[in-house]
């Protein structure tokens, strides 16, 4: 079967493949040709430094750029996995994510290579760093060097080498993240009968919203470019920016978190006037629910037949999707099914759940070729997930008449700000490390800005003077900047099950009182 990229590059070789466009003058573009030959450069590149057989690990960290999608074809064709790293990862959490995926290369933004340098020493497993888009520190290599010495021709492996997989790492709920596998065995069909319900064309100009390693933007991206679509990568989010794009290039489709589309919305309307957003056919809303207000807003600057929601999830892939017609008749709803998803709520007993209303809400299992493969050496925590051959991400769910559903809670304790996934143990285990905390209960509260702002209920040790000041400089220096919390509130102690769990429920319930919706 012939690669899409090598296809494209034979029948549209001229065509803008991807543009890299940035605020301060400097463009980067590729024609279908001249990616196809850059990432044969780069996978050839990838051979002279090991990897060579299917199934290694290759680390790729930066923001987005022309070089972020070069890399994901060059993985794909050598069938490899690229494993995304979050550039806002401390170093305690870059070192543990290295380390536990068993990468043996990293390739990195320049910008960020220094991260690496401070890590070396436990991160054992990598033998190469290659840093691209900037000159390579001491004992790391010009990738961009290696590159135009390399051969442009396709890399030299196996005929029957499956595609290569993308391995993400979610937060996890004991404290680690866990790394979600997703092979290349998913259904084609599926993705093309989801592109054919949002409306894809091959004249589709789509433009990143958010950073490529995360599983929505980076997933739209790479269909539109299996779609044989442009590709207009900004390389760090900035709305007045964004709109620039849009307005430049015609951008027509694109995926985003509710956060960024309300700053954009939220800009002086003088600003907003020197823009044509009429070219956006697609707007695909997700990463966290968009609130009826926030939908009202986009409808009264975009497009009003141009707003898409779906739901789905790193683990599950797209699960259902809320038509345009439906945005405003069907209040907090996330749609019905994707094409070819199977979707079940069951209760806690494992029966399906049959009745209809916010009365009858039931834990959302999905079955589809999109569910991911596995959680990289944690099968015991994707079988714990399973019920009846479907798979859960823990949200719940009910059901209406007319066959839409509606998140109205999460099982387990993730929180979603700014369209990021945040597991509070994660954040728990690394403030009870503190030697003034005894214990800590973290959770979400409502946010307008950013839809859940996180919050720390702590327990200090007997005699500890500590502040909100002293833990917010505590968890920045071992978390990333968007897991530290916003807000800390003191408590003598906890309020516990009899077996000892901590009901977060209750410590939550203040919060989110009077919302029809606990998310």
């Amino acid at each position: 079967m012939v690669d899409f990229l090598v296809g494209y590059a034979q029948s549209q070789p001229d065509k803008m493949a991807v543009i890299d466009d940035r605020p301060d003058g400097k463009i980067r573009t590729l024609t279908w040709k001249q990616l196809n030959e850059e990432s044969n450069r780069l996978a050839n590149v990838l051979i002279d430094v090991g990897l060579t057989e299917a199934g290694q690990k290759v680390i790729w960290c930066g923001p987005n750029s022309a070089g972020v999608v070069v890399m994901t074809n060059a993985a794909r064709k050598l069938g490899i996995t690229a494993v995304p790293l979050n550039y806002r990862l401390s170093d305690d959490e870059a070192a543990y994510v290295t380390d536990h995926c068993d990468a043996t290369v990293v390739y990195v933004d320049a910008d960020y290579a220094p991260m690496f340098q401070r890590i070396a020493d436990r991160i054992p497993k990598i033998k190469q760093v290659l840093v691209y888009d900037g000159a390579a520190p001491e004992k790391m290599q010009s990738c961009d060097a290696l590159m135009a010495q390399a051969s442009p021709l396709e890399p030299e492996i196996p005929v029957d080498r499956d595609p290569g997989a993308v391995m993400i790492y979610t937060s996890g709920t004991t404290g680690k993240p866990k790394g979600a596998l997703r092979t290349s065995r998913a259904s084609p069909e599926q993705g093309f009968a989801l592109a054919m319900l949002l409306g894809a064309t091959q004249d589709d100009i789509y433009l990143t919203t958010g950073p490529l390693y995360h599983s929505g933007p980076g997933g739209f991206m790479y269909s539109a470019l299996a779609f044989g679509q442009t590709i207009v990568t900004q390389h760090k989010f900035d709305p007045q920016d964004w709109l620039r794009l849009v307005d430049k290039y015609k951008a027509s489709t694109t995926f985003s978190a509710p956060t960024p589309i309300r700053m954009i919305c939220n800009l002086p309307a003088e600003v907003k006037t020197k823009y044509d957003v009429s070219s956006m056919r697609c707007m695909v809303a997700n990463a966290a629910p968009w609130s009826m207000t926030l939908k009202k807003m986009y409808l009264d600057y975009f497009p009003a037949i141009s707003l898409y929601e779906i739901y789905g999830s790193t683990e599950l892939g797209v699960n259902c999707v809320l038509l345009p017609e439906d945005q405003l008749r069907k209040p907090g709803s996330c749609g019905k099914p994707s094409p070819l998803v199977e979707v079940k709520l069951f209760d806690d007993q494992g029966n399906e759940v049959t009745g209809f209303g916010p009365q009858h809400p039931g834990e959302l299992y999905v079955k589809s070729p999109s569910v991911f493969a596995d959680y990289y050496k944690q099968h015991d925590k994707y079988v714990a997930d399973q019920k009846h051959g479907y798979q859960t991400v823990g949200d719940i769910a009910y059901r209406d008449e007319e066959g839409y559903l509606y998140i109205c809670d999460r099982k387990k304790d993730m929180i979603i700000s700014a369209g990021m996934n945040i597991y509070p143990a994660e954040i728990e285990g690394v403030l009870e490390n503190h030697d003034e905390i005894y214990e800590a209960a973290v959770f979400g509260v409502p946010d307008e800005e950013w839809g859940e702002m996180v919050h720390a209920v702590i327990v200090r040790r007997p005699g500890s003077t500590l502040t909100e000041a002293d833990v917010n400089v505590y968890a920045r220096v071992h978390l990333a900047s968007y897991k530290v919390p916003r807000s800390v509130s003191w408590s003598d102690e906890l309020p516990k099950t009899g077996s000892g769990k901590i009901l977060k429920r209750d410590l939550r319930a203040p919060y989110w009182a009077g919302r029809a919706s606990q998310v």
